[in-house]
């Protein structure tokens, strides 16, 4: 019994220990679960900030800073970056991020890894402002969500990296813009990313197709010729005839369960 006992005040202690090392003042966003034995080192929230969110690879091009396409914001916005357990890859705390975030509803917009990302000095000096974040083109990745009502109109970006020193870090910035934001269509590498990596696609709130989510969408199909998808959802059938004249071919393309909320995507294996 007292080495049970002992066992919880260590760990106890140990629990503490995590929380004391975060800087003073800093919390976890609400919507961003904490991987397990990170600590916060750097931490702000200041109203009134402006953003640009690359939403493609990005390049120093005659000394000027160049996006393939960018997202522009301004409102509250709340910044942490993590320190990570030594025991885990930032990759693998990304991608535990990643899904967390996709189970809330959260739309990705851009999504990129390793050296399609562009440049990692780039993305840490240049789009985040932190040097620390700096590390091997290879070891990084990045992406951009829409939250879900009632949050619809902030953005989450997330960037991780593992540093040639071997120390991994998760850089997290949540802009609620000052307005409404108009309709964000992620770009046909992301949605194709997707696809390839989970399998699936959750448009909940694309009921009917429009031109935008149809040419990002069949341009993604276009890019995997060897890919065959079911198309869930009320809208289906609308959805895969604006699909066919696009020139995805029609066998690619099956209609799955109508009972479902917007469009859903599946990959069949």
């Amino acid at each position: 019994m007292v080495g049970l006992r002992s066992f919880y005040v260590v760990v106890g202690m140990l629990l503490s220990s995590a929380v004391l090392a975060d800087v003073p003042g800093s919390q976890d966003l609400p919507i961003m679960p904490r991987f397990a034995g990170s600590e916060i080192i750097s931490y702000s929230d200041e109203p009134g900030q402006e953003r640009i969110y690359p939403q493609g690879s990005i390049r120093r091009i005659s000394g000027r800073l160049r996006y393939e396409n960018e997202i522009q914001l301004k409102g509250q916005l709340t910044t942490i970056t993590y320190r990570l357990p030594d025991t885990h890859s930032s990759n693998d705390v990304f991608n535990t991020t990643r899904e967390a975030l996709l189970a809330e509803d959260a739309q990705m917009l851009y999504w990129c890894q390793g050296r399609d990302c562009g440049g990692s000095s780039l993305w840490a000096n240049s789009v985040f402002s932190k040097s620390i974040l700096y590390g091997p083109d290879e070891q990084q990745s990045f992406a951009l969500f829409r939250l879900a009502e009632p949050q619809q109109d902030s953005l989450l970006a997330l960037y991780s990296i593992t540093r040639g020193n071997r120390r991994a870090y998760l850089h997290a910035e949540l802009l609620a813009n000052d307005t409404a934001l108009a309709e964000i269509v992620p770009t046909p590498a992301t949605l194709l990313r997707q696809l390839r990596t989970t399998g699936v696609l959750n448009l909940s709130n694309q009921q009917e197709p429009t031109p935008a989510w149809i040419e990002a969408l069949s341009r993604a199909l276009n890019s995997d010729s060897t890919m065959r998808v079911s198309l869930a959802g009320a809208s289906a059938e609308s959805w895969r005839e604006a699909l066919v004249e696009q020139r995805v071919r029609s066998a690619r393309l099956e209609l799955g369960d109508a009972d479902v909320a917007g469009l859903q995507v599946n990959v069949l294996r």
